[in-house]
Formats: structure tokens, sequence, C-alpha cells
């Protein structure tokens, strides 16, 4: 069952190094001409949305947000092979090891603190990015065992046009108690219904919606 991370000082010391190598790669892409983004925490803005299963590892999400490129945006392989050599380069620099290229995100190895909470945890990246009609798409790379094979596509986030929009207004509204609320029984009904397919940031779009709808 998925809760809330509540340890204050073990939340903030990995919140801390997590987002400083996801920082220092928003910072590397953008010294190049090839791609602009931004990194964020999913669901991060009043209150994080940080979950942890049971005493299992805990996964922070991060959404990179690709706001410009000079390639052809539905190029995907050319983007997330880019970003993944650009990732490794960072985590080498951080003493961590090279990223491992899932389906839907790029996973970082399990890290643990010496001192303290010693519960393990791990970046998963997830390329995004918002279409100009405010439609959100997640960059999937379809495998198929044979690379030549596989293929590379921008996903469309269900419900997820004007998401930007609706979160303002929620937070605007002090809402965010309730959103945050709505996220978690939603996690926790897919985890019971051992329903993979719904990502954090799925969950996060349904929460969003569900709790705009009604108010």
């Amino acid at each position: 069952m998925y809760y809330f991370i509540d340890g204050k000082d073990f939340l903030q010391r990995m919140r801390n190094l997590c987002s400083g190598i996801v920082n220092q790669l928003v910072q590397t892409i953008n010294n190049d001409d090839f791609l602009t983004v931004e990194a964020h925490l999913v669901g991060s803005g009043a209150k994080n949305l940080e979950t942890q299963n049971e005493k299992e590892p805990v996964d922070l999400d991060y959404n990179l947000v690709v706001i410009n490129s000079s390639c052809n945006i539905n190029d995907g392989k050319q983007i997330k092979e880019y970003i993944r050599k650009k990732f490794n380069i960072v985590l080498k620099d951080n003493e961590w090891s090279d990223c491992s290229d899932s389906t839907s995100c790029l996973s970082t190895e399990r890290r643990h603190f010496t001192k303290g909470n010693s519960t393990e945890f791990s970046i998963d990246l997830a390329i995004v990015h918002e279409d100009h009609d405010g439609t959100w798409y997640r960059l999937i790379h379809k495998k198929t065992g044979y690379v030549a094979y596989d293929e590379w596509i921008w996903n469309v986030g269900p419900n997820s046009k004007g998401l930007t929009e609706r979160v303002k207004w929620l937070k605007d509204n002090n809402l965010w108690n309730e959103v945050r609320d709505t996220y978690l029984n939603k996690k926790n009904m897919y985890l019971r219904r051992n329903d993979n397919n719904h990502t954090s940031f799925n969950c996060y779009i349904e929460a969003v919606n569900e709790v705009y709808n009604k108010n």
C-alpha cells in the first residue's frame, strides 16, 4: 500500500540529492543548442507527492519537459538517446552508474544514505512535451527485442489538455490537499488491481481532473 513519505529529514536529503542531479542535467542540456528543457518532480508545488509502497525503495518521479527542439520533435529516438547520453555524463560526474532505458523513462540505480534512514531510492526521469493546445505527451520507447524494429512515440496523456491551468486554479483555491488525497487513493487503487499501465503522471492527471471537475 502506498503512503506519503513523512520523514522530513530523509525526504529533504533525498530530494536535494536527486533534484541536484536532475538540475545538473537540465543545465547541461540547455548549454547546448539541441534542446531547451526544464524538470519538475511529478506534482511538485505547494505540497509534493512523493510516495512509497510499504518498505519498498522510493522512486522519485521527475518530468523532463522538452520546451524547444532544434530537431524534429517527432524524432523520439534522437531526443531520448541525446538525453540518455547527457544523463549518463551527469551521473558519472556524481559517481552514479549509467541509467537504464525503460519503456517510459530513464531510471537510475538505487542508492541509500549511510547515516539515518537507509531506505533505497532512485530517479525515474520521464521525457514529456506540452503541445501548443495544452495537451501533454510522454515519450515512449516501444521495445521489440530488436533495436532496429523499436519505435519511439509521443504517447498522449489521457485528458491532459489544459492540465497546467487546472493545477494553477486548484492551488489558487486551496484544493491541493484534496488533490494529494485523490492521487494517493488512485495509486493504491491501481496497485490493488495489479494495473501497471497507470504511471504516476497518469494518476496525477486523473487526480487533478477529478478534483477540478467536482469543484
